[in-house]
């Protein structure tokens, strides 16, 4: 007899998700166990500044207001709920729901895992937290645990953790607890693997996209699995939701973990029926000997302003109200001024707001007087005596800390991961025997090439989909092909050279090109164009995430064949 798959479902892709998913979830159909990711690096800097004012805060609240009117529901239904929302304080989550389990008169058994805030070992940090695995949630469901709550933990082990107690797994099953990774790294943004954020998202019905369902994988004793979501719900579930998930914020064919390293360019995906895709084949190989340590500190402050530029003569504008803010700022100028020149304007426009465009000032620096006042000041003092129809987008204000994201490597034995069980014994987690450095993999055998012929120029995204994001102060963008023609075409036409032509802020920076020809797609990883990461604000788009949207507008000469 065939064991029954473990069905995991995803109610949270980040902090400040849809609230009435957990609901959603619950009462859509039948669940194992319910997964909430609430942790992103700039979360971790938020919950730490939530502590700095509050020592009992550092986590999620908003988890807890949705337990409040669902704990009932997900008890009598059996579902086990892991989440991640403890954040900074996972003890004091995991009390706060016991709490709340009192008040509602439901006998519920929570756990929670800890060690991984490395804070005080980093002096100067806001935060700094180790990425552990699933091991120590594992654990504390083997002992009957009903909630799981989580520090800093790796997103997909929210997923691999009750995989491995659910069938057993151990630490040396490295190809199920890939085949997990996997999994989880699909459902843990939410519904971005049911349609959400998806690059042809025109294609179908917006009335199918106005409100779409979570997702939910079958996971099966192997390690394969099938992501679904349930019946009713909207969105769609195919090859391309789930390719463009799995491409999203990683890097090369090696996803390396605390437990595993899944290798992604042996992933095979399926159509298993309408709104179901199956994933097999994934390979695991050892976890790297180190674990990565995310470190939160505060980079100093900064302030901005943005001076609309309307009509004729924008470029000299522009010119002399950087000249004008250059002098006033000159008497103290902050450590970092960047100006950037967004041409929005078109020539004989119907609206004011399209015949404007937009000039942004950014300044940073150690010491806040020097982006507070002495900024507003100069560029408020400009008011009559600037360009033509001097306005700004909003007064600048007195300036306000940014935070730097740092991702150092410590050994896994540096680290202590335990599982505190709901009777309250402690169990410690051992680190892994076996562990493998990431070594490059050679690049994999390419298509032919498409045959010459006729081309005409048109918008690369006609062809390809993509989805970018952030890691650090790095971007990914990975693009794929939804035919075999178009693959042959992309794998030999957008080479690193390329992509840099087509993305100019690139040009300068180092770009690593991965191919995964599995899932018919290139990995790009851009270093250093987020500047020091999200908190930073570095850039127009801090997180990278309409990265690829810009790739898939820049127009190429593409065979006619594909279009």
């Amino acid at each position: 007899m065939t064991e029954k798959p473990l069905r995991i479902g995803n109610f949270s892709g980040f902090y400040g998700d849809r609230s009435d998913a957990l609901r959603e979830m619950l009462t859509g159909g039948d669940l194992d166990v319910l997964t909430g990711d609430y942790l992103a690096e700039l979360t971790m800097l938020i919950l730490a500044r939530d502590r700095l004012k509050d020592p009992s805060a550092g986590y999620a609240r908003t988890f807890l207001r949705q337990l409040e009117d669902t704990l009932g529901l997900a008890h009598e239904k059996g579902v086990r709920i892991v989440t991640n929302a403890g954040g900074l304080n996972p003890a004091g989550l995991a009390q706060a729901v016991r709490e709340l389990a009192g008040r509602l008169g439901i006998p519920l058994r929570v756990a929670h895992v800890e060690g991984d805030d490395l804070t005080a070992r980093h002096p100067g940090s806001l935060a700094a937290h180790a990425y552990l695995g699933g091991f120590g949630i594992a654990e504390c469901l083997r002992a009957g645990a009903d909630v799981v709550v989580t520090g800093r933990v790796t997103d997909a082990a929210l997923v691999t953790g009750p995989a491995a107690a659910h069938f057993g797994w151990k630490p040396t099953d490295h190809d199920r607890l890939a085949g997990a990774v996997v999994a989880g790294h699909v459902l843990e943004c939410g519904a971005q693997a049911t349609g959400g954020n998806y690059a042809f998202f025109a294609e179908h019905d917006p009335r199918e996209l106005r409100h779409p369902g979570f997702p939910l994988a079958e996971i099966h004793p192997d390690g394969s699995s099938v992501v679904t979501k349930h019946p009713g719900t909207g969105g769609f579930v195919d090859v391309g939701t789930v390719t463009a998930q799995l491409l999203y914020e990683t890097g090369g064919a090696r996803y390396a973990g605390p437990d595993v390293t899944a290798r992604l360019d042996t992933v095979t995906l399926t159509q298993d029926g309408p709104d179901r895709v199956r994933i097999d084949g994934v390979r695991g190989e050892a976890p790297p000997p180190t674990l990565k340590v995310g470190r939160n500190r505060l980079g100093g402050f900064r302030n901005e302003v943005v001076f609309v530029l309307t009509g004729l003569d924008i470029e000299a504008k522009a010119a002399l109200v950087r000249e004008q803010m250059g002098d006033a700022l000159a008497v103290s100028p902050p450590a970092d001024v960047r100006w950037d020149l967004a041409r929005t304007d078109k020539p004989d426009a119907h609206t004011e707001e399209t015949a404007s465009a937009l000039l942004r000032l950014v300044v940073r620096d150690p010491d806040q007087q020097k982006v507070g006042r002495v900024l507003s000041g100069a560029a408020i003092e400009l008011a009559l005596a600037s360009y033509p129809g001097f306005h700004v987008v909003a007064p600048p204000g007195k300036g306000s800390p940014y935070g730097v994201f740092e991702d150092v490597y410590v050994p896994h034995g540096d680290v202590d991961h335990v599982a505190v069980l709901h009777d309250g014994r402690r169990i410690t987690v051992d680190p892994p025997q076996d562990t493998a450095a990431l070594d490059d993999v050679p690049d994999p055998q390419l298509p032919e090439p498409l045959p010459p012929g006729p081309t005409a120029r048109a918008p690369l995204g006609r062809v390809a989909g993509a989805r970018s994001g952030d890691k650090g102060g790095n971007a990914n963008v990975g693009v794929w092909a939804r035919t075999d023609d178009a693959w042959r075409w992309l794998a030999h036409e957008l080479t690193v050279e390329r992509f840099r032509e087509l993305i100019p802020e690139a040009r300068d920076l180092p770009v690593t090109r991965h191919p995964l020809p599995n899932l018919r797609a290139l990995n790009f990883v851009v270093e250093g164009i987020l500047g020091e990461g999200v908190a930073a604000q570095a850039r127009f788009d801090p997180q990278a995430k309409a990265l690829g949207e810009w790739l898939r507008s820049r127009h190429a000469d593409i065979p006619e064949v594909l279009l």
